[in-house]
């Protein structure tokens, strides 16, 4: 995971094409390739994910946005005891990611990531790019 709390997640119709153009029009660096569905990039001292869209364009997830928690399953039960519409439960990745998703009031939808264990991204798929475009 980037080494930054927020985290905005962007679909795409074309991962490659849409990290192309970002890199070239705003000067983003490419930090982490995940085959040809979603890429991490350095964003102003931040970052932020690109993914595959699924689905017609207004259908789905279009963005979303990505939290850096310390702990995971004590904000879910917080989250799920006063309402929340939880979308993904807890679940740990080959990535070494513990998350969650919920939907908020207005349609939004927030991940939060609890980093649980340091895995190589090419035992997953990954490939890690760190500035490459």
């Amino acid at each position: 995971m980037p080494d930054t709390g927020i985290i905005p997640v962007l679909a795409y119709d074309d991962v490659g094409e849409a990290v192309a153009w970002l890199c070239d029009r705003f000067g983003f660096t490419v930090r982490l390739r995940i085959a040809n569905h979603r890429a991490q990039l350095n964003a102003a001292g931040g970052a932020m994910v690109v993914m595959q869209r699924v689905g017609p364009r207004g259908s789905g997830r279009s963005h979303g946005i990505m939290v850096r928690i310390p702990n995971v399953d004590a904000h879910h039960d917080h989250a799920k005891a006063r309402g929340a519409r939880i979308v993904d439960p807890p679940a740990t990745h080959p990535y070494g990611e513990r998350q969650y998703t919920a939907e908020d009031l207005g349609g939004h939808f927030w991940t939060f990531s609890e980093t649980v264990l340091d895995v190589d991204p090419q035992s997953w798929g990954g490939e890690l790019c760190d500035g490459r475009a």
